[in-house]
């Protein structure tokens, strides 16, 4: 990067970290630190729930996804606002009443302490392996913009991350929050109209949409029934609901969100602050990756996004075998391009006749420069051993650093860098609290000070810290991390929702119903995942359900004992 994009991202992130400790205030004890006493506003509240969601992989992950399959993946959140309106009335003010420092917290009070503990080490288990994925985004983009390997990358991000959580406090975490969502709002506005303003000359936004449409990157709705599909109205409306319940209403991560609000009424507004302005931010980010799609139909774009794994393969003995692929890829861009302008041309005309051939005829090659690329992913996972590997989460980082203009390049990277940190450091956040409230203060030392506890915190930051950052390696290499990071929660979110479910909803629900159940709900998503071929997004639905089910089923065969 150039020296002035280096000013930039040093500069954005002094700042960050030096104002984040600066806000840091009650933190000598355990409510300051985990909740902040419960005193900040709503609006601070709701942009830290939507950073939280909306960390590295966001600008990484999902703007490759709007790349490779356009639009349809902003259907994973049509349930959403009616999951936040829901637990806008039921949970926030339920855990806010209970005065509770994590949601499992309050199980033990409804049933008893295996049923938090089992809830509590579920979310560990599922944030944990998340968060790991949240360090692989950015480790992504900087391996690179810098030549660094993953693993150099994984550590750079997540050490003075893991740090800075220890010393903030939940205070730092939100305020940071706060910056985090301007500067990648501005980043990206500021990446769409770069997009906009580079098209040729004479190619105007409406006929490069045109074209993206003919692929199918336009398309927003599906309404096939299809369960092995995940991203189609239905599975959004009603897999994303249950999977939006169980993450907003179960997760630590969030709950301690909306915890820290000054009042049930602000909790609420943090709440529907996201519900109704996460889906417009989210469809403008995928469009930014379909713009970025139109950007390479007129500038040729490097069969393989991977400098890395491209430098393997050339040095490889297949590299003949790449530079054939190579020849045959200039060349179907060349004929892509020109399919284009002809579409374009005869759109602009109005050849009805004409526009149907040559929509065809862009389709074919467009089809034919996706087959090549396809081509040259397998190469390079034969050549590495990696049959994992997916080209996907290389696309936007690929395209920051070699297409965007100076200054520009700085304030994407420095946007990156800094959902992740925020996110990284909400997450770490969470789980030290899970971790010594629901765990150590809980089962190993009741009793102790606040001054014992806020050191065990930290030391449980540190620990978590490390875990993610191990973690991170292996993760990046999934495929497409946006959808990595909700698989890896579907796995668990239906059966917390469960056993919630069963907590508030389910008066006749015993200890014993609501910890089998939540065993149960984990087998049965489990099955279902090796057994069937339907999408991850339904999981959340087997899930809840199952505990439901089998929880209620044994509540009624063995009632709680008398008094």
């Amino acid at each position: 990067m150039h020296p002035i994009d280096w000013a930039i991202v040093v500069g954005y992130l002094t700042w960050v970290i030096y104002d984040g400790l600066k806000r840091s205030q009650d933190t000598d004890a355990i409510e300051g630190y985990f909740l902040a006493r419960r005193s900040l506003p709503w609006w601070a509240v709701g942009l830290s729930v939507m950073a939280t969601q909306m960390s590295a992989i966001t600008l990484v992950g999902t703007t490759g996804q709007g790349y490779k399959d356009g639009m349809r993946f902003v259907q994973f959140y049509f349930g959403l606002p009616v999951a936040m309106i829901i637990l806008s009335v039921t949970l926030v003010p339920f855990f806010y009443r209970a005065k509770v420092f994590t949601a499992y917290e309050y199980l033990e009070r409804r049933f008893d302490q295996k049923t938090r503990a089992l809830a509590g080490l579920l979310f560990l288990v599922s944030r944990g392996l998340a968060v790991g994925v949240i360090v692989s985004a950015p480790a992504v983009v900087l391996s690179i913009v810098l030549g660094w390997s993953l693993v150099f990358t994984a550590l750079a991000i997540g050490v003075p991350t893991t740090l800075y959580t220890m010393f903030g406090g939940v205070q730092a975490v939100t305020w940071t929050d706060v910056k985090q969502m301007v500067v990648i709002i501005g980043g990206v506005l500021a990446t769409v109209a770069f997009l906009i303003l580079g098209l040729p000359t004479g190619v105007g936004l409406g006929e490069v949409l045109h074209v993206a449409g003919s692929t199918g990157r336009l398309t927003t709705i599906d309404f096939s029934l299809d369960l092995t599909e995940t991203y189609t109205f239905w599975s959004g409306l009603l897999g994303g609901l249950f999977l939006m319940l169980g993450y907003f209403g179960c997760d630590q991560s969030q709950v301690q969100r909306y915890l820290t609000a000054q009042s049930v009424d602000a909790g609420r507004r943090a709440l529907l602050m996201s519900a109704f302005s996460k889906i417009p931010l989210q469809a403008l980010i995928l469009l930014t990756g379909v713009l970025v799609f139109t950007f390479y139909l007129f500038n040729e774009p490097p069969m393989l996004f991977n400098a890395v794994h491209e430098s393997q393969v050339r040095a490889g003995t297949r590299a003949t075998e790449y530079a054939g692929l190579e020849t045959q890829f200039h060349q179907a861009f060349e004929q892509r391009r020109e399919a284009a302008h002809r579409m374009m041309a005869a759109r602009r005309n109005g050849n009805v006749a004409g526009m149907t051939d040559t929509r065809a005829t862009f389709t074919a090659s467009q089809q034919r420069v996706a087959d090549i690329r396809r081509s040259a992913v397998r190469l390079v996972q034969e050549v590495s051993g990696d049959t994992a590997y997916d080209d996907v989460n290389y696309v936007f980082p690929t395209f920051i650093t070699t297409r965007l203009p100076i200054g520009l390049v700085g304030l994407l990277i420095a946007a990156v860098l800094a959902a992740a940190m925020s996110s990284i450091a909400a997450e770490l956040n969470a789980l030290s609290a899970t971790t010594v409230i629901d765990f150590y203060r809980r089962h190993l030392k009741p009793g102790a000070s606040d001054r014992h506890y806020l050191l065990v915190s930290k030391l449980s930051t540190a620990f978590w810290g490390i875990f993610a950052m191990v973690f991170a390696l292996y993760a990046a290499n999934l495929g497409s991390l946006i959808e990595v990071v909700n698989r890896v929660g579907s796995y668990f979110y239906g059966s917390l929702l469960g056993v919630f479910v069963l907590a508030i909803a389910a008066r006749r629900a015993t200890a014993n119903g609501a910890f089998w159940g939540l065993l149960a709900g984990m087998v049965v998503v489990g099955l279902v995942e090796v057994t069937t071929d339907i999408s991850f997004i339904w999981y959340n639905v087997v899930g809840t359900v199952s505990v439901v089910v089998v929880g209620m089923a044994i509540s009624l065969l063995q009632p709680a004992p008398a008094g």
